[in-house]
């Protein structure tokens, strides 16, 4: 502690082995458009031309959170990527492949080939981060080569931002953090990882000192299912829809400044509701963590793990309580019971499911959302206006109650097609002739 209240550079030194630079490349299919730099038929015309294969090249930083190669960075910086180079600070290369990806938090987890006695940085408990706690940014920005930046914590529980690939629950720094520092390291001074830098806040393209990381306890959940065999991440399903109580709501909740977040729906097979919840009632705080937004409450649950248990303090009728709740995943039942459509029809590939919690929590649907869920939509569905997301109703005036029935009613041979669905929360009628 001495030597540092001189110099960071022993907690540097220290740190900054474990942080690496990451190159990644992906394909994507690009149009030439040549109405592209016209104000007006740039948007009417923009899938026009043909879309023709390019290499797109991204650039990032990454942390090694095992000694066995384990690297945690971005979504944005690696997902989709074809090809992986991963550069340590002493220079040698690596091949990488992504063994788990979230895009909703914005994390990656790769396993560098061949890789074994690496520097790694231990995680840090972000619970306990508070403002005005000292930390230093370490990536790579503008592909300079590593780069060190010192700041502080400025704000906690900054949710309902969109950063990187979703929205989430960041820790907010003003160490500054530029493009090229996406997946690199923010560390405290005790040389733990405190969180992953992932975007910042620009009206320029460079940091204007408000940058945000994804907390280190929520990337300790992530990099435990990586190890497990997981490729995708799996959160606690808690089966509701949410709002931080205001100014207004806790007026009405009796209660002195607003606090907590209001249960809105409740899916009957939620954990919540087994717990005794119900709508209306009022989440203070979990596992004795204060939550003002609903993100900051599935944060909560999401760092605490599958299979694990949380303490919710609850208030009904002006009394406060606490719930004990089972982590769970979002169960299959009834089962999706997946149909695509492949023969020759008005909605040949179309791909069906029945809505059960898991597809809710997949696709993001209203808790109390039921029937049958559009998955998949090409070739002919697609073209007559049918997307991922759109809950069928009937098909030609005939109700659809199952995934069965939209594989029957799809052979009807007619020209005249009417499809009754929900979209976005609106009933939407698709009418067509073949």
């Amino acid at each position: 502690m001495a030597q540092i209240q001189l110099s960071y550079a022993p907690l540097v030194k220290q740190s900054a082995p474990a942080v690496v630079n990451i190159y990644a490349q992906r394909v994507v299919a690009e149009r030439r458009n040549p109405f592209a730099d016209d104000p007006f038929f740039g948007d009417l015309f923009r899938n026009f031309g043909q879309a023709t294969p390019r290499v797109q090249n991204s650039l990032g930083s990454g942390v090694i959170v095992g000694a066995d190669g384990l690297v945690v960075s971005n979504y944005h910086v690696v997902g989709q990527a074809t090809e992986i180079r991963v550069v340590l600070n002493d220079r040698r290369e690596f091949a990488a492949e992504v063994v788990l990806t979230d895009e909703e938090s914005d994390l990656a987890v790769l396993q560098l080939q061949g890789a074994s006695d690496l520097p790694a940085l231990s995680l840090a408990d972000s619970d306990v981060v508070e403002v005005g706690d000292l930390v230093l940014a370490i990536g790579n920005p503008f592909g300079v080569g590593q780069t060190v930046s010192s700041g502080i914590i400025s704000g906690l529980a900054r949710s309902g931002i969109a950063v990187g690939s979703g929205r989430g629950y960041f820790l907010q720094t003003d160490a500054p953090i530029n493009p090229g520092n996406s997946g690199g390291a923010l560390v405290n001074m005790a040389g733990e990882l405190v969180g992953v830098n992932t975007a910042i806040i620009t009206r320029s393209g460079g940091s204007n000192g408000i940058g945000f990381a994804i907390p280190a306890n929520l990337v300790t959940q992530v990099v435990a299912q990586a190890r497990e065999g997981r490729a995708r991440f799996q959160r606690p399903w808690a089966g509701v829809t949410a709002q931080a109580v205001d100014a207004a709501l806790a007026e009405a909740f009796d209660q002195s400044i607003p606090a907590g977040v209001v249960l809105l729906d409740l899916h009957p097979d939620s954990p919540l509701a087994e717990a005794g919840l119900q709508r209306g009632d009022v989440v203070l705080a979990v596992d004795g963590g204060e939550v003002n937004s609903a993100p900051e409450m599935m944060f909560r649950l999401a760092a605490k793990g599958l299979g694990a248990q949380s303490v919710l303090q609850t208030r009904r009728d002006g009394q406060t309580r606490e719930v004990t709740v089972d982590l769970i995943a979002p169960p299959e039942t009834p089962p999706r019971d997946t149909r695509r459509i492949e023969e020759r029809s008005a909605l040949s590939g179309l791909e069906v499911a029945r809505i059960n919690p898991a597809v809710i929590a997949e696709f993001g649907l209203s808790p109390e959302a039921g029937g049958i869920l559009v998955t998949q939509a090409r070739d002919l569905a697609a073209r007559v206006g049918l997307r991922p997301g759109d809950v069928l109703l009937a098909i030609n005036g005939a109700r659809v109650d199952g995934t069965d029935d939209v594989v029957r009613l799809s052979r009807a041979q007619t020209r005249t097609w009417v499809i009754e669905l929900i979209r976005d929360g609106r009933q939407v009628s698709l009418r067509f002739r073949l």
